[in-house]
């Protein structure tokens, strides 16, 4: 089977995106496991090299490289110690990089880099895409509508809710809600979503390749409520989801307290947790490894992977960004990309 190629979007330049992508190409594992390609301006892939010294060299794909220049069934892809290959996304002026700071270039840039990497999962010429870190407000300035790069993903693939599914190292959390206030998210713990969600969770995870699976739904209130003693969504939003989900079959367990579930589900009594609002699952997940903490998003034409931190602008352009979290996104990325791919197809 030929080796799934895993586009990179190099992020924000302002940030350590492009340092943290270019600098896992040195680990040599992940030539072995996929081939990656990393996606952005030439000109920032080439200062990143200079300034962070990174032992790189740069191989630029050209559509006149031909369909097989990522290998084939028949002669797979061999990784060039030393090498890495680029898809350049077009000019960017160097003398405006301000490492640390906002600046609409950069969000430009950034949101092009994303834009060529679905426009080639789309067309199947890379087979998923991992995600360096963007900015909120860099987008903004440049004018782009989208809050970030699920948003944007879904727009660009015609999906109007992608579902996001963290993974660390075998702990997997999904989520009912993401991107609202607290009190929003309250609002949204209905039987109908739940219900809705939990069944867009079940595909997810037979997309990942998975034939048998238990799903968790957390709680929402202390204790799950103790059975309306501390608020009545379980009672009135949660309970009716499970019941509806285990009636079509499904291996639907709760609601669950929160403050005990994402530890069973990471000793193995359950595949994966639904939590219901954005903080009550990344801090479990961030807590249990928070290197190797990855956003997957699903539902999409393609399977998506990101690092879950920022772009660290305080550190940005001093060259002592970690890329674990980057090596990890690809690593995640190549061990789904061919069943994603065979369930989206």
């Amino acid at each position: 089977m030929r080796k799934p190629v895993i586009g990179i979007p190099m992020g924000d330049p302002s940030g350590i995106g492009p340092e943290i992508a270019l600098k896992a190409q040195l680990n040599p594992e992940i030539g072995y496991c996929c081939v990656p390609v990393l996606i952005g301006p030439r000109k920032v892939a080439e200062d990143a090299l200079s300034r962070f010294r990174i032992p790189l060299r740069m191989v630029e794909v050209r559509e006149e490289s031909g369909p097989d220049i990522f290998g084939s069934p028949t002669k797979p892809f061999q990784p060039v110690p030393g090498q890495v290959l680029l898809l350049d996304t077009g000019a960017f002026d160097m003398d405006m990089l301000h490492f640390g700071s906002v600046q609409a270039a950069s969000g430009h840039a950034a949101y092009l880099a994303v834009e060529r990497a679905a426009a080639e999962a789309m067309i199947g010429r890379i087979d998923a895409i991992a995600t360096a870190p963007i900015n909120k407000e860099a987008l903004r300035a440049a004018g782009i509508g989208d809050i970030g790069h699920t948003e944007m993903l879904g727009r660009m693939s015609g999906i109007p809710e992608p579902l996001t599914l963290f993974q660390t190292r075998e702990l997997r959390i999904f989520f009912l809600t993401r991107h609202v206030s607290l009190h929003d998210a309250c609002g949204l713990v209905t039987k109908e979503r739940v219900v809705r969600v939990g069944r867009s969770c079940i595909t997810a995870m037979k997309q990942l390749g998975m034939t048998s699976f238990r799903l968790a739904i957390a709680g929402l209130n202390p204790h799950a409520g103790e059975h309306g003693l501390f608020g009545n969504e379980e009672e009135m939003a949660l309970v009716p989801a499970v019941h509806t989900l285990q009636e079509e079959g499904h291996a639907v367990f709760g609601p669950l307290p929160a403050d005990s579930v994402f530890h069973q589900a990471s000793l193995g009594k359950y595949d994966a947790v639904l939590s219901l609002y954005h903080d009550q699952g990344h801090i479990a997940a961030k807590m249990h490894d928070f290197e190797r903490t990855i956003s997957l998003t699903l539902g999409l034409p393609f399977l998506r992977t990101s690092v879950d931190h920022g772009t660290a602008f305080d550190v940005a352009g001093r060259g002592i960004a970690s890329s674990v979290s980057m090596e990890e996104a690809i690593f995640v990325a190549a061990r789904y990309a061919h069943s994603y791919r065979k369930t989206v197809d």
